[in-house]
């Protein structure tokens, strides 16, 4: 028999969670490779579909004036992946597991609405971008593209059931091919290295520019994967010691920072691409995939350069639909720890993505899918913020993190981190509202839709910003208040006041199982020095049309068995009441415990499935939830 806790807090991504055991006495090189993975499956989320419409039309419009900002995205990301990293491994639990544990209940849901949003917009251009390579290389119809690409929820669970590793190697499989494909377009395309040397000085940002440039560090800095990677660190079997917490740290900085520098490098490639081929030739308007692959081959002279285009989309399409799988499942389970089967939560996060797509495409055809790009990369800078505040919060917290907090320096630059990205989201919400990102300037936008500003965008942006402010604020007022952290490094838990427990309910069925349910309660008796009231519900067809007036003989037997049992627990020194109800257990059982009251209520579970409690019935949950008071379950 094992005891259950009620709403146990499962791991995150429970499947693989430390599954991947951990060489001792290997060298370093040995051990690098073995923490090697999840950095890589966290960096196909920076070289997505998404990134690719946004870096194609800065470069496009602006030649290789914007490749600082992809610097400064690259730095960022650098800077927040090992802090998420740091997180999951110090305290064993994701960043969704930690907004939940940590703040109220209204803004841990308002939390994971906000995540929810960003993840489908991912996964929009995922899908979006997945669809766009299947049709250039196989001419398959974007449609049925995006139909196509929720067959990869099978090939997720393929690929978790023979191991975390396995998948690993995968992702960094689609990786390489990715890379390859633009040493070849670069190499092709014959850039203009000392434009390329000038892309990184910056330069002002205003208009067009501005908005390519938000969406540009919405598409390479996401938040999902601030989540995805505290979770995925955890699949390594990392000590307990602070020294196996410091290793771990190292190492998974080490794979942050040539994983992300990986990415840089691919979001680079295609700018510079972009700018070489097409802005070089004046063909500036080129922001369209499908435009950019057609123009490639006669730009370029060769066949080769469409064909690795498009195999690269694919290739990008496909490893980010799979990571970003995994953060829908970790954020769904991490904020609301619900737990549903694998294949389930998977379906449903890829419909999420599926039925947007498929409906703009069934509306507007191919020509908005481009469009639809761009937008939902903008759309995830502005969640950005309500991922990294939490974040450096937690991370830059000694309650939380104890000696692996960050540093005075790297929180001031985590700050300034977060600061930039507030800023320029500030700066493109008021271009868009007032028309000034367009040239030449519209009228702002409460003159020309009103309805749409007061009823739908000033509510949404006052309720965001009142969030963010008090995200900012809330640890001040909690030190203020003198609250704990939710939370600590070691992860250890108070333990429960054993005069909470001075009188004990035993429910009791009156057969085999019995006898393990009372070794429990006796135990805590004798450890509580607690007194205990035998209870039992009659549930016979007297006992359900007259109640205590049934008089049957199941009634008596069933009285007379709790008073011997009483009797022989008293001869061993225990404080023992009996307490008999009649009808429905799932009823009368709360009542008796108001009655009697008590202080924890102990309570056998058969552990039958959800058919067996169709027919038999079920008391367990429906007791637990009608009581004020713990309940021990044993399981039978």
């Amino acid at each position: 028999m094992t005891t259950q806790q009620a709403k146990a807090p499962s791991a995150s991504l429970q499947e693989v969670n430390a599954s991947v055991p951990l060489p001792k006495n290997a060298s370093f090189w040995r051990r690098l490779l073995t923490f090697a993975g999840p950095a890589y499956m966290v960096s196909v989320g920076y070289m997505d579909p998404g990134n690719w419409s946004t870096d194609l039309q800065g470069g496009a419009q602006f030649g290789y004036t914007l490749i600082w900002v992809l610097v400064m995205s690259n730095l960022m990301a650098v800077l927040l992946q090992p802090l998420s990293a740091r997180l999951g491994i110090v305290t064993g639990k994701d960043l969704a597991q930690a907004c939940r544990d940590y703040y109220p209940k209204p803004v841990a849901i308002a939390l994971w609405v906000l995540c929810e949003i960003a993840i489908a917009a991912c996964d929009l251009a995922e899908v979006l971008g997945s669809a766009v390579g299947l049709k250039l290389i196989f001419g398959i119809p974007i449609l049925a593209g995006v139909l196509i690409t929720s067959l990869d929820v099978l090939l997720l669970l393929g690929l978790q059931r023979i191991g975390i590793r396995k998948m690993e190697a995968l992702i960094l499989m689609l990786v390489f091919t990715i890379g390859a494909c633009f040493i070849v377009e670069i190499f092709l395309a014959k850039p203009d290295w000392g434009g390329v040397a000038g892309g990184f000085i910056p330069t002002r940002l205003s208009g067009e520019a501005l908005f390519i440039s938000v969406g540009i560090i919405g598409a390479t800095v996401m938040p999902h994967n601030l989540y995805l990677h505290s979770a995925l660190v955890q699949t390594r079997q990392v000590g307990k010691t602070e020294e196996d917490k410091r290793q771990a740290c190292k190492f998974n900085l080490i794979d942050s920072v040539v994983a992300l520098n990986c990415a840089f490098f691919v979001n680079a490639a295609i700018l510079v691409l972009a700018a070489a081929a097409f802005n070089r030739t004046g063909h500036t308007e080129v922001g369209k995939l499908e435009e950019a692959h057609s123009l490639l081959a006669p730009l370029l002279g060769t066949a080769v350069a469409g064909f690795a285009f498009a195999l690269a989309l694919l290739c990008s399409g496909q490893s980010s639909t799979l990571t970003g799988t995994l953060a829908g499942q970790i954020v769904m389970e991490g904020f609301l720890n619900l737990r549903i089967p694998p294949w389930l939560r998977r379906l449903v996060t890829r419909c999420l993505a599926i039925g947007p797509a498929a409906l703009v495409i069934w509306i507007q055809g191919d020509s908005g899918v481009d469009s639809l790009l761009v937008l939902s990369q903008v759309a995830l800078s502005l969640q950005l913020p309500f991922a990294v505040i939490p974040l450096i919060q937690f991370t830059g917290d000694r309650t939380k993190m104890g000696v692996f907090a960050s540093s005075t320096f790297f929180k001031i630059v985590a700050w300034i981190t977060a600061t930039v990205i507030l800023s320029l989201n500030a700066f493109l919400i008021y271009q868009v509202i007032t028309g000034t990102n367009e040239n030449p300037p519209a009228e702002p936008l409460w003159v020309t839709a009103p309805y749409l500003f007061w009823l739908l965008l000033v509510p949404v942006l006052a309720g965001t910003l009142t969030l963010l402010v008090w995200l900012i604020l809330s640890p001040w007022y909690k030190r203020m208040r003198g609250e704990k952290a939710a939370f600590t490094a070691d992860q250890s838990l108070p333990a429960a006041p054993a005069e909470n427990y001075r009188r004990v309910g035993v429910a009791l069925e009156v057969g085999p199982a019995d006898e393990m349910t009372l070794r429990h309660a006796t135990a805590l008796a004798t450890r509580n020095k607690s007194s205990l009231v035998l209870m039992h519900v009659v549930e016979g067809v007297a006992a359900q049309v007259f109640g205590n007036a049934a008089e049957d003989r199941e009634a008596s037997q069933d009285k007379a068995y709790l008073e011997q049992l009483a009797a022989k627990l008293r001869e061993q020194g225990y404080e023992v009441g009996v307490r008999v109800g009649y009808g429905d257990p799932a009823i009368e059982l709360p009542k008796l415990v108001a009655e009697c009251g008590l202080d924890l209520l102990i309570i056998g579970s058969h552990g039958h499935g959800p058919v067996f409690d169709l027919l038999r019935g079920s008391t367990v949950d429906p007791v637990r939830h009608r009581v004020s008071i713990p309940v021990l379950v044993i399981r039978s």
